[in-house]
C-alpha cells in the first residue's frame, strides 16, 4: 500500500460570482458570471453572525445559484480551515439559533441549500476554500480519502496522476465532492454489450462509491455537535450518502479503480427521428444502439432541429489513429460561450420575439457542428476526466428539470422514443399557438443502478436516497434513462409546460415498465407557477418513490427519522427541506 496526498487547492468559489437579469437585449449578460460584492464584518451594514468561535470570521456576501432563479442579496459566510472548527460553529450555531449551510461551488438549482428571502439568521460555510485535502490510498482495490469541498477536477486530476479514476462522473469540474454526493451526482454510462465491471468502478453515482464518511451529529451523551465517522456496512450511514444537504459531511473515503483511456466520439449527422424511433422501427443509428455498442452514451437535441449532438464515449488503451488527443478537460470551446449571432438572437427572443426561437436553436445547432469540425474535437482520446468533464462556468446559464427513469435495459429505446414524440408534440402544439416555451436542449444520459456490491465493502448498504436506488421487487430494472429539458429562466409559458411534461412522466413511466424520480438538485415538483412548489407532489408522490419497494428500515421514513436524530435542533436545514423531509 502506498499513499499520494495532493495539498489544498487554490480555490474558485461560485459565491464569487452572480448571474445578470433577463431583460431583452441584456440576455447576453445574464449568461455570463459578474463579480459579487464581498464586505467584511466590520465594515457590514447588517447585524454580523455574534460571537463567532475563536479563528472564524464572517464576511456578507451575494447567492446566486446556476441558473440566477434563487438570489440572496445579502447572506453571511465563514470559511472554516479544519472540520474541528465546523464541529465548532455547529455548537454556536445551537446556542445562538442560526442556521448553518454547507456550501460549494452553487452548481444547483433546487432550493437544497438556501431559498429566496431566506433569514438572516443563516451562515453559509464555504468548504471550497480550506476543506480540500485528498489522499489516494493505492492498492487492490484503491480507494481515496478526500474533504467535500475539494473540486472535482482537482479530485479527479489527484486520481489521475495516481493512476486511478471514474467510470462516470458530471460534467462540471467545478462541483465540490461534498455537493456531488449530496445530490448523487452521475455521468452516463452502463456496460455495453458483454462488457464486465471493473474493480474498484461503479455503473451508479459517486456516492454508490462511499466506503465511510465522517459527518458533524448530535451527541445525546454530551449535548453537543461531534465529529462521527460511519462505515458503509452501518444501516446508520444510508441517509448520509445522498443527504441533500440535511447534513454536514466533511470528509469521504471512496472506492476508485485502474484509470481508463476513454475516446469520445461526436455525431451530428443522425436524424432526430432516427435516433428516437419507435423501438419496432429502430436501425444502428437508434440511442439504444449506440448503447449497447459503447455503454457510454449522451445525445443533446435543441428543439426544431434536425439533429442532435450525440458523444459516444469508449474504452481505448491505444489512440485511434485520427482520435485528437486531450491532455485537458473542457475540449468544446464553442460550447463556452453564446456565438455573437445567437446572443442577439436570444437578446429578441427575451425582448419578445419568441417566434426566433427555432432560428435560435438551429443557430446554437449549427455552432456546434462547424465548432466540432473547426476545433477537431469530434474525435478526442485521452484520460477519462479529459473527455468526461466539458462544461464551463461560463456556459450558457439556464433552467432544467429533471428525472430519472427506472427500467430494464431492454426498454431504453422504448423510454426515449416516447419522451421525444410527447416533447416534440407538445412542442409543436405550443408553436401553434405563438408560444415557445423551451430554447435550450433536451439531454439524455443513462446510467446503471446503485448496487452497493460495487465498493466492495462486505455488507454495504444502499444510499437511501438516491435517485437509482434499485427496487427488490423489480430486480429486472437495471439502467436508469435521465431527462432533463433546458431553457432561459423566465421563458414565458416555461412554467406551465414544466408541470405538464413532469404530470405526463410520471404517469406514462409507471407500473410494471418504469418508475420515475426526480433529480434532486434540479427543477422538479412544478405548480405551474414555479418549481418545488407543488405539494402534492413534495409531500407525497416524490416521498412515496422511496417507499414502494425498499425495504422499511432503509427507506424515506427511516431516513427522516435518522437525519433528524443527527441534527435534532435542524441547524443544517432550512425551509424547504424542513417541509420535504416530514
Amino acid at each position: 500500500m502506498s499513499e499520494q496526498t495532493s495539498g489544498t487547492a487554490a480555490s474558485e468559489p461560485g459565491r464569487r460570482a452572480v448571474i445578470g437579469g433577463l431583460a431583452g437585449a441584456a440576455a447576453l449578460t445574464a449568461l455570463q458570471w459578474t463579480p459579487a460584492f464581498r464586505v467584511e464584518s466590520a465594515d457590514a451594514a447588517v447585524p454580523a453572525p455574534p460571537g463567532l468561535p475563536a479563528g472564524i470570521s464572517a464576511y456578507l456576501q451575494a447567492y446566486r445559484n446556476w441558473s440566477g432563479e434563487i438570489r440572496v442579496d445579502e447572506v453571511w459566510t465563514c470559511a472554516p480551515t479544519t472540520p474541528a472548527q465546523v464541529v465548532a460553529l455547529a455548537n454556536w450555531a445551537r446556542a445562538q439559533g442560526w442556521k448553518l449551510r454547507a456550501k460549494g461551488y452553487s452548481h444547483n438549482w433546487s432550493p437544497l441549500m438556501i431559498q429566496p428571502g431566506t433569514p438572516t439568521s443563516i451562515l453559509l460555510v464555504d468548504t471550497t476554500q480550506h476543506l480540500t485535502a485528498v489522499t489516494v490510498t493505492s492498492g487492490s482495490p484503491a480507494s481515496v480519502t478526500a474533504q467535500t469541498g475539494v473540486s472535482m477536477l482537482t479530485l479527479l486530476t489527484a486520481l489521475e496522476n495516481a493512476g486511478y479514476g471514474v467510470t462516470a462522473t458530471p460534467a462540471p469540474g467545478d462541483l465540490s465532492l461534498g455537493g456531488v454526493l449530496a445530490i448523487d451526482g452521475h455521468g452516463t454510462a452502463v456496460p455495453k454489450t458483454g462488457e464486465t465491471l471493473t474493480s474498484g468502478h461503479t455503473f451508479g453515482s459517486l456516492s454508490n462509491l462511499i466506503l465511510s464518511l465522517t459527518a458533524v451529529v448530535w451527541d445525546p451523551a454530551t449535548s453537543q455537535y461531534k465529529l462521527r465517522t460511519f462505515q458503509r456496512n452501518d444501516l446508520a450511514i444510508g441517509p448520509l450518502l445522498v443527504n441533500l444537504g440535511r447534513a454536514f459531511v466533511t470528509e469521504v473515503t471512496l472506492r476508485v479503480g485502474a484509470n481508463k483511456r476513454l475516446r469520445c466520439q461526436s455525431w451530428f449527422n443522425i436524424n432526430v427521428d432516427e435516433m428516437f424511433a419507435p423501438p419496432a422501427s429502430a436501425t444502428g443509428n437508434s440511442f439504444a444502439s449506440f448503447v449497447n455498442q459503447s455503454g457510454r452514451v449522451e445525445a443533446i437535441w435543441f428543439p426544431f432541429t434536425l439533429v442532435p449532438w450525440l458523444k459516444v464515449w469508449s474504452v481505448s488503451p491505444n489512440k485511434p489513429f485520427f482520435a485528437k488527443t486531450a491532455n485537458q478537460p473542457y475540449n468544446y470551446p464553442f460550447s463556452d460561450f453564446l456565438s455573437e449571432e445567437a446572443a442577439d438572437l436570444l437578446g429578441q427572443i427575451t425582448a419578445g420575439a419568441a417566434n426566433l426561437t427555432p432560428t435560435f436553436c438551429n443557430t446554437q445547432m449549427g455552432v456546434v457542428g462547424s465548432g466540432l469540425i473547426l476545433t477537431g474535437s469530434w474525435d478526442l482520446w485521452g484520460w477519462s476526466k479529459n473527455t468526461m468533464l466539458y462544461i464551463k462556468p461560463t456556459t450558457m446559464r439556464v433552467t432544467a428539470n429533471g428525472y430519472a427513469i427506472l427500467t430494464n435495459r431492454g426498454n431504453i429505446q422504448k423510454v426515449v422514443s416516447e419522451f421525444y414524440t410527447y416533447y416534440k408534440n407538445a412542442l409543436n402544439t405550443y408553436a401553434g399557438q405563438g408560444r415557445y416555451p423551451m430554447n435550450g436542449p433536451l439531454e439524455i444520459r443513462v446510467t446503471g443502478l446503485d448496487n452497493p456490491a460495487d465498493a466492495q465493502f462486505a455488507g454495504a448498504v444502499h444510499p437511501t436516497l438516491s435517485a437509482i436506488r434499485n427496487r427488490a421487487d423489480h430486480p429486472e430494472w437495471d439502467v436508469a434513462v435521465w431527462l432533463d429539458i433546458l431553457t432561459v429562466p423566465g421563458t414565458p409559458y416555461s412554467q406551465q409546460f414544466y408541470r405538464e411534461t413532469e404530470q405526463w412522466v410520471f404517469a406514462n413511466y409507471s407500473g410494471a415498465y418504469a418508475q420515475v424520480r426526480p433529480e434532486w438538485s434540479k427543477g422538479w415538483g412544478y405548480s405551474g407557477a414555479a418549481a418545488w412548489a407543488d405539494t402534492t407532489m413534495l409531500t407525497t408522490t416524490v416521498p412515496n418513490q422511496y417507499r414502494t419497494g425498499v425495504p422499511a428500515g432503509n427507506n424515506w421514513d427511516s431516513a427522516v427519522s435518522l437525519l433528524n436524530q443527527y441534527d435534532p435542533h435542524k441547524i443544517f436545514s432550512n425551509g424547504f427541506l424542513n417541509g420535504l423531509l416530514v
